[in-house]
């Protein structure tokens, strides 16, 4: 059947919603079929705790338990053709979404949510790392939950229980597919993250693949397939070492990566043979790779009959074949792949698993209203600075109306200046209910703000200079602590990303004070509209989304949309705080002296250029600013500026 005609006819069918409530109804758009062949996979990758969907944008309000009735529909189709389907997830699955954020202690409810979904490999990220209490939790919890489907390839945990340095769960593993026979060696591994707490040691991929163990695994020649899943970026130094060294002694195995940890959609082809994919974040995309042509001990055509499939008698004989799709998380694309509708598509236990989401989201009250937003403002969608701008909301408005509430500042009359890490801002704000979620949905950090006293105004106003410019002061920091300088933006901007269309900025000086006037003014009118907001097609026939360009071209995602601009943001920001450096007529009465202030997470890169600048200190020299983190400075700020109705927006 023809892509459109689908889309057509699914479209008449009729409104079909999303197991949450409060989700949006998807909105019918042109599918791209799946390429299903003999090896199908579905991969899941930072979901950051988005298991409830997204309830402002419905081409992504699919929650995790539609994802369990997806997948158990999908293992019933290729038990019915004779293939195979396994179901990977590659970590940061906490952190970002109230589900995991707003409990005590966090995660209390989504580690059961989590375990209700069959996923055959499970690995760790980063943020599941960053933490004592979080890393013991995937030992006492997501490791048993997935018993043999969890590999630390070069993860290593002190036993809570017994204080021993021992790996948090097994190094690989080989198995055999249950339909087709493909013998399958896999690893998975974390990229060299140096940012972990002390109750867990991160082995160097390089390092590792030197120790035996790797070696004699890798030169096992009963393979029809090796496998390699991580928190890893696919386009990253880690990825290709790993390719390189089992491509030295596997000449002719093929090789599937799967990735995650930059947020991007993406698809890396590393030789006719091998090839790695990365599905997105927040539980936007459920990535789907298929591959025929391997030598299973059962090797047969699945009986699939798909104008599509791509699995055909000569594929044997002429080696692998990779395919790949990036699907959109809603019903209307989950039902359309898996030949369901609204009465067949939901299963019981895809049911419950919503009934439980929904449950746990009612016990933490994550509908709560904490303000209402009188527009959208954007982290990466609108340029910076700009009146739709997060950031510039941020810069202008929240960071100088609550820190000047700072003791030092508010009580001694102090200056100073603020700064934070762009990447502490993690999602946009929707107009509209800004509720307990939220909160985490924009910022989920525990970091607090430190300062450093009394620093000569004509150095202290450099630092924004050393943060947001290439350097040494980057390189020293990674020597010295570890921390990269990815760390200081938010994921997507990590590696730059092929999923959308990277807009450059090219405005006029008078637009860019007109944005300025406008955000400071909190005018309630954006002077130029960045992006269609999902389901607006008074201009477009297609509703903004996803338009990904990778390995394998322009036609991956599974849903046809218009492009989304996507814009890069500086590393850092700052806000001057009890004067206005940007008034002429103040000019004359810059401060001596200011106070630098900082999101605690980005002390040492704070610390060291000022050491450039000629203002050496040390940490001890530094003190708490204000006992709050940027979750509750946002949420304070909103509740002021933004408040609602008589408990309600609109």
């Amino acid at each position: 059947m023809p892509d459109y005609l689908s889309w057509i006819l699914l479209a008449v069918a009729g409104g079909a919603f999303a197991a949450q409530p409060e989700a949006p109804q998807p909105i019918a758009a042109p599918l791209r079929e799946l390429p299903w062949a003999q090896l199908n996979f579905l991969h899941t990758t930072d979901t950051h705790g988005w298991h409830g969907g997204h309830l402002q944008e419905p081409s992504f309000s699919g929650d995790w338990g539609d994802y369990v009735s997806f997948a158990k529909h999908m293992r019933d189709k290729a038990d019915a053709d004779g293939s195979d389907l396994l179901l990977i997830d590659t970590g940061d699955r906490i952190e970002g979404n109230g589900l995991y954020d707003a409990s005590e202690p966090k995660g209390q409810y989504a580690y059961d949510i989590v375990k209700q979904q069959q996923i055959d490999l499970i690995c760790t990220g980063n943020h599941e790392l960053y933490k004592a209490n979080s890393s013991e939790d995937e030992f006492y919890f997501t490791v048993p939950n997935f018993k043999d489907g969890y590999l630390a390839s070069n993860l290593d945990i002190y036993n809570p229980d017994n204080g021993k340095l021992e790996p948090l769960a097994p190094r690989y593993k080989k198995f055999t597919t249950k339909n087709q026979g493909i013998r399958i060696l896999t690893f998975g591994f974390l990229f060299d993250f140096q940012g972990n707490a002390n109750n867990t040691v991160v082995h160097m991929v390089e390092d590792t693949t030197k120790e035996d163990w790797f070696q004699e695994a890798i030169r096992d020649r009963d393979v029809d397939l090796i496998l390699v899943f991580g928190h890893v970026a696919i386009r990253s130094k880690e990825y290709d070492h790993l390719f390189k060294t089992i491509r030295s002694v596997q000449w002719d195995t093929p090789i599937a990566f799967f990735g995650g940890h930059t947020h991007i959609r993406d698809y890396k082809t590393y030789d006719s043979k091998a090839a790695a994919l990365e599905s997105g974040r927040y539980m936007e995309t459920i990535g789907f790779m298929s591959i025929s042509g391997l030598h299973g001990t059962k090797s047969k055509k699945p009986n699939s009959t798909s104008e599509t499939d791509i699995y055909d008698d000569q594929t044997l004989i002429k080696g692998p074949k990779f395919a790949r799709r990036y699907i959109d998380n809603n019903l209307f694309s989950l039902y359309h792949h898996s030949g369901k509708n609204d009465s067949t598509f939901p299963t019981e236990h895809g049911k419950n698993t919503s009934i439980m989401i929904s449950k746990a989201r009612h016990k933490l009250e994550l509908d709560s209203i904490r303000g209402c937003a009188p527009q959208d403002f954007f982290l990466n969608r609108a340029p910076y600075p700009h009146a739709s701008s997060i950031l510039s909301l941020l810069e202008l408005n929240i960071l100088p109306d609550s820190m000047a509430k700072a003791p030092r500042v508010d009580k001694e009359d102090k200056k100073a200046i603020v700064l934070t890490n762009t990447g502490a801002i993690r999602f946009d704000i929707f107009k509209g209910p800004y509720t307990h979620d939220t909160e985490y949905l924009v910022s989920p950090f525990t970091s607090g703000f430190r300062y450093v006293p009394d620093v000569p105004y004509d150095k202290a106003k450099r630092v924004i200079d050393l943060m947001n410019n290439e350097g040494p002061l980057f390189d020293d920091i990674a020597k010295l602590t570890g921390l990269e300088k990815w760390m200081l933006l938010p994921p997507e901007q990590y590696q730059g990303r092929k999923d959308v269309h990277i807009e450059p900025v090219v405005e006029s000086e008078s637009d860019t004070q007109g944005w300025l006037d406008t955000i400071k003014s909190m005018g309630q009118t954006i002077l130029r509209p960045v992006i269609a907001k999902y389901g607006d097609k008074k201009k477009d026939k297609l509703i903004p989304g996803y338009t990904t360009q990778d390995d394998l071209g322009n036609d991956g995602d599974d849903t046809v949309h218009s492009r989304i601009a996507f814009y890069n943001v500086p590393n850092c920001i700052q806000s001057p705080i009890g004067f206005n450096p940007s008034d002429e007529d103040d000019k004359p009465k810059e401060p001596e002296v200011v106070d630098v202030a900082y999101n605690e997470f980005i002390e040492a890169w704070v610390l060291l250029a000022l050491k450039y600048l000629g203002h050496d200190v040390k940490q001890e020299d530094t003190a708490v600013f204000m006992q709050k983190t940027m979750t509750d400075i946002l949420t304070e700020w909103v509740q002021e500026a933004w408040p609602p109705k008589k408990g309600k927006c609109g």
